[in-house]
């Protein structure tokens, strides 16, 4: 195959492409380990050539790129990664930061929904995922140095309370940020992939009324984080009559102190919209401890349809949000948004009801 060279520049000649990726590493290679050269022979181009491809450089032809490729593959030829770094920038790896404690992750199905769309998505690519939890303000201190320093290409933000400054100082230092869910801080600049919360519980609650339930209460997310807040907003927006509302934290115990508080203030509710399913089946369970049934006497809805969802007793009605989808979006614009010249824009996802026995 004829070789292929810089216009103007005699074959073989020095260019200004990066340095070679088979630099010495600190583990050196053995005698049998493929290299540039032995790339190059199989091609039947230069070194600098291959060069190019392994850095995606447009100044190759796509019919050379292909013979590199394919004596990539054939000699197994693994690039150099702290060199391949130095040339490109670039990490191969991006950060999955989870602002929760590691026994909230594993407990809760919607984040390791999260992680596991993420990690698909990630599966066809050379890019490596990172998993940081963050839960004081010392690990957020820490995580900021690292994300900081250059240790990845970017970071997807989950799970974020409060007004979290956190987003805009990465993306005030250049770093591309993804953040799942809509940050109730500032989001100017911010690209974040979110669920119709609002919709969705707007939804859930009209459907109790229009079931015939009469006295509609609420098991509200936390109010530090915007899914508890835009859920709320939907539900205080379709609910008839007097609002009756608990707080918990989208956790199965909370749900439980939470059910149990609201039959304590309003012994006459006839249906109850829960932010989370985790929550919705701890309420199940406590209903029928206090010899409700359900759906006869007291409707409930849910949040999220994750497997709980499916496993209540009886099973959940609810809000399907596309978890799946939106870890694979945000990864999607993750990747993108590391590019330079594609800027991203937020996405809300829709949100639609499941009808199943509970109501």
């Amino acid at each position: 195959m004829p070789e292929e060279t810089t216009p103007g520049a005699p074959h073989d000649a020095p260019t200004l492409d990066a340095p070679p990726l088979d630099a010495p590493a600190p583990d050196a290679p053995t005698p049998d380990t493929p290299t540039l050269e032995t790339v190059a022979a199989v091609a039947g181009v230069s070194r600098a050539t291959v060069s190019r491809v392994i850095n995606n450089s447009p100044k190759v032809s796509p019919q050379v790129r292909e013979a590199v490729e394919a004596a990539i593959a054939a000699t197994g030829y693994v690039p150099n990664r702290a060199a391949r770094t130095l040339v490109t920038r670039r990490t191969d790896s991006v950060a999955l930061v989870i602002q929760e404690p590691e026994a909230h992750l594993f407990g809760d199905p919607y984040l390791t929904g999260i992680v596991r769309s993420v990690s698909e998505e990630l599966s066809g690519t050379d890019t490596q995922l990172v998993l940081m939890m963050v839960k004081t303000d010392a690990d957020q201190q820490r995580l900021e140095r690292y994300l900081r320093g250059g240790h990845v290409d970017g970071a997807l933000l989950v799970s974020l309370h409060g007004d979290a400054q956190l987003p805009g100082r990465l993306v005030g230092a250049g770093i591309p940020v993804v953040v799942g869910g809509r940050p109730l801080g500032p989001t100017a600049g911010l690209v974040y992939v979110d669920a119709d919360n609002v919709g969705g519980a707007r939804l859930a609650t009209r459907y109790l009324h229009d079931l015939g339930r009469s006295r509609v209460a609420t098991i509200a997310g936390p109010a530090d984080m915007c899914a508890g807040v835009d859920r709320l907003a939907g539900y205080l927006d379709a609910v008839e009559g007097e609002p009756v509302v608990v707080h918990g934290d989208f956790t199965r115990a909370s749900g439980t102190a939470a059910m149990r508080e609201l039959l304590e203030r309003a012994p006459g509710l006839d249906a109850v919209f829960a932010a989370s399913d985790l929550m919705a089946a701890a309420a199940l369970a406590v209903l029928r401890e206090s010899g409700r049934r359900v759906p006869d006497d007291v409707a409930v809805v849910g949040f999220d349809d994750v497997d709980a969802a499916l496993w209540s007793d009886p099973p959940l009605t609810t809000v399907h949000q596309p978890v799946h989808e939106q870890g694979r979006r945000m990864t999607r614009l993750l990747l993108d948004a590391a590019i330079p010249g594609r800027p991203a824009e937020p996405e809300i996802l829709p949100t639609r009801l499941v009808v199943r026995a509970s109501a």
